[in-house]
């Protein structure tokens, strides 16, 4: 799991993420992003109930996701505020290395890494 300081703490942040950001998708998890003036990052990530109805299925899909996010924090320099949205119940038990080259996928193609 990141730190606090590097998450999204009301929904005004990730409203404004949404309305002004850039996507980018791929089949199972997307990546909405928007630089900020606040000189920070901030994460968050988003799994429907529509992809796993199980609170504890969604939440396991949120903290191997924050943990690939905590990897890559070092290497990440850019104001940025992201966003992943999880679309296929399969992150929750694909093989980590595999979650983890998606992701940077993701973050690579928004040349945010």
């Amino acid at each position: 799991m990141i730190s606090r300081k590097y998450r999204f703490h009301s929904r005004g942040g990730v409203r404004y993420t949404y309305k002004n950001g850039q996507t980018i998708r791929e089949s199972k998890i997307s990546l909405v992003f928007a630089s900020n003036s606040r000189n920070k990052q901030r994460y968050a990530v988003v799994v429907s109930k529509k992809v796993l109805k199980s609170a504890v299925g969604r939440n396991r899909i949120r903290r191997r996701v924050y943990e690939v996010i905590r990897e890559q924090l070092p290497k990440i320099t850019k104001p940025v505020d992201c966003i992943f949205v999880v679309y296929s119940k399969e992150v929750a038990t694909i093989d980590y290395k595999e979650l983890r080259s998606l992701i940077v996928n993701l973050l690579k193609e928004a040349s945010i890494l």
